[in-house]
């Protein structure tokens, strides 16, 4: 039987580092999550029912923001009641917290990818689940000296 393996990011340059584990998708019993956008829809095509969606939420609306990721919380809850994975790996970003920490409370192993796109700052996202990740993956390796337990693991592209 196939490890269950639950992939999620949240949209955008995340979302496309999570897709460059694409090969590792078959390879498991796979699950993908991202946010419901125009760009994100048409991938219920190719995963049918391995795909799930979450509200898209952005910081940019600092007064609908709480509410979306509260909602988030409670569709990541069905999700990982739903899924039931023994793994949790993510690229990030907000989206991909409430999964993370569900999962830790479930004793699920959450390995963290933090992103390219950061040489030499934390993100939010990598500072919270730095602390609960089992794996925390840095693609720079000058982010060690921020994220010292880390793993340096090269470039995702």
């Amino acid at each position: 039987m196939k490890k269950r393996v639950l992939f999620i990011s949240s949209t955008g340059g995340h979302l496309k580092e999570l897709l460059q584990l694409k090969s590792l998708f078959n390879k498991y019993d796979s699950y993908i999550i991202t946010e419901k956008t125009k760009s994100t829809i048409s991938m219920k095509d190719e995963y049918k029912d391995k795909m799930g969606f979450l509200i898209f939420g952005t910081k940019d609306y600092p007064l609908t923001y709480p509410f979306k990721l509260i909602a988030n919380c409670f569709i990541s809850l069905y999700y990982f009641i739903k899924f039931r994975p023994k793994y949790i790996v993510t690229t990030g970003t907000h989206t991909a917290g409430p999964m993370c920490c569900i999962g830790k409370i479930f004793r699920c192993k959450v390995i963290y990818i933090e992103t390219m796109a950061n040489c030499n700052t934390k993100t939010i996202t990598g500072r919270l689940l730095y602390h609960i990740a089992d794996l925390f993956i840095v693609q720079w390796q000058s982010m060690l000296k921020l994220y010292p337990k880390a793993v340096y693991g090269g470039f995702i592209f």
